[in-house]
């Protein structure tokens, strides 16, 4: 609930949406106007996330796109999207969107580093021309700031184990030698 207050609205115990603030959905819409016309790939926690996002953006002009089939990744790819919106877990893997822009909007974040790693891969891998920018949309003081210290701890674990493996696997073969 936390999470879903953070971004401004939140689902009651009958699934309803209840708007609470729009003050994540300002700083997101200053976001784009500040990026002047340059395509982003938006990812969003809840369905009201995305819902509420289309609300404030349909007058916008903007072409506006759901990663919901191949057909989307296709335009997104070819320039023919202004923004694509994916939820995080739908766009984990395999997918293939460095040439369709190389900004990635975090309008509601989670807990997992899996996902958050690997959904920001889908702009920073091979083939990308141009330098990815991560941002991040927190509420300041809410459990947004939790989540970024948690996932950034995370990260910092997965480092150290992994630079812990390689030493013991380069220290193995010397003794194999």
């Amino acid at each position: 609930k936390l999470l879903q207050l953070s971004n401004g609205a939140i689902y009651d115990e009958d699934h309803e949406v209840h708007e609470i603030h729009s003050c994540k959905i300002e700083a997101f819409l200053e976001l784009i106007e500040s990026l002047q016309g340059k395509s982003v790939l938006v990812f969003y926690n809840f369905q009201h996330d995305r819902c509420r996002i289309l609300k404030y953006l349909e007058k916008s002009g903007l072409r506006i796109g759901e990663l919901k089939s191949p057909d989307d990744i296709a335009k997104w790819n070819a320039g023919e999207m202004d923004m694509l919106l994916a939820h995080p877990a739908s766009a984990a893997y395999g997918l293939n969107l460095q040439d369709g822009g190389n900004h990635v909007i975090w309008f509601g974040l989670n807990w997992s580093l899996e996902l958050y790693d690997q959904a920001n891969a889908r702009l920073f891998r091979q083939g990308q021309k141009k330098t990815v920018f991560i941002h991040r949309l927190a509420v300041v003081g809410s459990v947004d700031e939790d989540v970024l210290a948690c996932l950034e701890e995370k990260g910092n674990h997965q480092k150290a184990l992994l630079s812990a493996l390689k030493t013991r696997v380069e220290k193995y073969k010397q003794e194999v030698k």
